[in-house]
């Protein structure tokens, strides 16, 4: 059986106006991120750490800022765009492991909601998909709640 690993960070600003989405999930926040898309950052880091395992290039290449047919996209349809071409490719996600770094909101009550969402466009057990948070203790960009991070591992095996 072949294996690949792949890693995804992606970093957003947050801004007033936005509608905050991360992981599949709509986040009721005084700020959202920015981007051509819904700007959804751990889905964007997935979609790399998929992309990167089986050096298919990045997130931007596939679903590029300057074409409009992604502007304000959902994000769990670039989700799904990726996963497609995984599987194309013979492939399939074994698990995920992420970590988001942002000083607020909280986000332990979305967490299952993100996992399952996630879980469903990949075909994955829920217990396949970890979502893990911390604060940056109020330091750089992050702890001044001016942007999130997110960083992602992807698994994946070759299908028989």
């Amino acid at each position: 059986m072949s294996y690949r690993i792949g890693s995804g960070v992606d970093y957003h600003q947050l801004a007033e106006g936005r509608e905050l989405w991360i992981g599949g999930v709509n986040i009721p926040h005084t700020k959202g991120s920015l981007g051509h898309s819904d700007a959804d950052v751990l889905l964007h880091a997935i979609c790399d750490a998929m992309l990167g395992a089986l050096a298919l290039g990045d997130i931007g290449v596939h679903f590029p800022d300057t074409n409009n047919e992604f502007k304000n996209i959902d994000s769990k349809i670039l989700l799904q765009r990726t996963f497609e071409l995984i599987l194309q490719k013979g492939y399939v996600v074994v698990n995920i492991d992420s970590t988001l770094c942002l000083q607020a909101p909280k986000i332990a009550p979305y967490v299952s909601q993100m996992r399952t969402a996630i879980a469903n466009i990949l075909s994955l057990e829920i217990d396949d998909v970890s979502i893990k948070a911390t604060t940056t203790e109020k330091m750089g960009f992050v702890g001044r709640e001016e942007g999130l991070v997110a960083y992602a591992t992807v698994l994946l095996s070759k299908e028989k």
